[in-house]
């Protein structure tokens, strides 16, 4: 079997959680004895569908692991930003037949519960490793 090689997008608006967050993901990504082939930053959570279909074309990309947080303010904002970016990601998924994986914590939460989620980074990398290396091959009966 040869080494899978992950993407990696990283949502950094709100920096020190991301930071956290790709760290956690990376160290499961080397625990698991992959590799992150390219690792694309992006702005903000409404950001990373684009950046996750842009790797999910790359031929030597197995999987794609998104992270990043959105925390919520004095409007629905973060509520609309979620279910937008949660959709647009397994469109990226189903539409490139690639995993995708969803780190993103949040909506619905504060600063301080964004800070105590940064494993979800390293949810997120576990789970492309592990589908990446777990599901049939297109048009291949399991």
């Amino acid at each position: 079997m040869t080494e899978t090689t992950l993407g990696l997008v990283v949502a950094r608006y709100y920096a020190s959680i991301a930071e956290s967050m790709e760290e956690s993901a990376r160290e499961t990504v080397a625990d698991r004895d992959a590799t992150v082939g390219e690792t694309v930053d992006v702005p903000g959570a409404y950001d990373t569908p684009l950046a996750a279909d842009r790797l999910a074309r790359r031929e030597e990309i197995d999987a794609v692991a998104v992270v990043g947080t959105i925390v919520a303010g004095d409007t629905d904002h973060d509520q609309v930003i979620g279910r937008a970016v949660a959709s647009r990601l397994t469109d990226v998924s189903l539409d490139r037949d690639t995993p995708v994986t969803f780190g993103v914590s949040g909506p619905g939460q504060s600063g301080a519960e964004a800070r105590e989620r940064a494993e979800k980074g390293a949810e997120a990398a576990g789970a492309a490793v592990d589908l990446a290396e777990g599901l049939p091959e297109a048009g291949v009966a399991a």
